[in-house]
């Protein structure tokens, strides 16, 4: 017994040490590490907060696109996208509150409230419509919601692999009140802490954490690691997270936008020959049909690649490139 105990009091010893030297290690890589890369566009005040945007291209009497990322991604994942437009037209790439460069926030995370902001952002700099929205993954929820409230301004939808509304019925995802949902939310506040420690940046130098966009430039990539050095972006998504279910609900009111253009984008397998397992198969391509399907004007368009693969490999963003480049064609801009 005796024995077990000392075995048991070393154990705890080590095991606690380790951990100091963990977090040391952690906070003398954030305190020494150089900091962020600038903003590449502008942070502008919008009421208390700032907002970080970054505009390109000229406006050519034509539609300005406007791009609404999904849950925690800054406007560098869309670095290929903006490269492949902005010769062509206006590009428009902003961080929601608390992503990215931009202030964290004490309004609500509601689709109403984002898309308001969204808008007061346009206005206070200069920019002016008609848009085309771009939604990816929760974007796609936030972008139905923007053309809701502001539909003379919106002129054509493009959904990049978006969230369908009815994504928790379909895939039995958990409910607010449940217990896997709550733990859910609480990790991305554990993560948050982690990261403001530096202990998310030193698990990422040794082993990678996936927050990156894979085929994107070396130093873009890099520029979107350094946002992992602090629980910022974490706080943000988990914000977010708190008002998903409603998000969906919300979104989902509206079911027929007449002749307005939608293009819909989905992400496909790589895989296989056999019948269960093609591309075509996957359930979630109903969901992206569907968005084609809210509009007489819809088209659906499947990528090989993965949830955002689909715009950050520079042959996928080619794909959307041309096509928001063809309907302008359609538009006759």
């Amino acid at each position: 017994m005796k024995t077990f105990l000392k075995v048991l009091k070393w154990s705890g010893i080590l095991f606690l040490s380790l951990l100091i030297l963990i977090i040391l290690a952690g906070l003398s890589l954030r305190l020494f590490s150089p900091e962020p890369h600038p903003p590449m566009g502008q942070l502008v005040d919008i009421g208390g907060f700032k907002l970080h945007i970054n505009s390109s291209g000229e406006k050519r009497n034509k539609p300005t696109l406007v791009i609404e990322g999904g849950g925690g991604l800054s406007t560098e994942f869309f670095h290929w996208l903006n490269e492949g437009l902005k010769d062509t037209m206006r590009v428009v790439r902003y961080d929601r509150a608390g992503i990215g460069h931009s202030d964290k926030c004490t309004t609500p995370r509601n689709p109403e409230t984002i898309a308001r902001e969204l808008h007061t952002l346009l206005e206070k700099v200069g920019e002016s419509p008609p848009y085309i929205m771009m939604g990816h993954s929760l974007g796609g929820p936030y972008i139905r919601v923007f053309t809701e409230l502001y539909p003379d301004e919106v002129v054509a939808m493009f959904f990049l692999d978006a969230t369908h509304p009815d994504h928790l019925e379909r895939y039995n995802a958990p409910k607010p009140s449940s217990l896997k949902y709550k733990v859910y939310v609480q990790s991305l506040e554990v993560q948050a802490i982690l990261a403001g420690i530096g202990i998310i940046s030193l698990y990422d130098k040794f082993f990678g954490f996936p927050y990156f966009g894979e085929g994107l430039p070396d130093e873009t990539n890099k520029q979107i690691k350094e946002f992992l050095k602090n629980g910022k972006v974490f706080r943000a998504y988990k914000e977010e997270m708190k008002y998903y279910h409603g998000t969906l609900k919300r979104s989902g009111e509206i079911e027929d936008f007449g002749i307005l253009p939608i293009r819909a984008f989905s992400a496909m397998p790589e895989h296989s020959n056999s019948e269960e397992n093609k591309p075509e198969k996957s359930p979630k391509v109903g969901d992206h049909k569907d968005y084609a399907e809210l509009s007489t004007n819809g088209k659906y368009i499947g990528i090989i690649g993965n949830h955002t693969s689909i715009f950050t490999k520079k042959g996928n963003a080619d794909i959307i490139c041309k096509e928001v480049i063809q309907l302008l064609e359609e538009l006759k801009y």
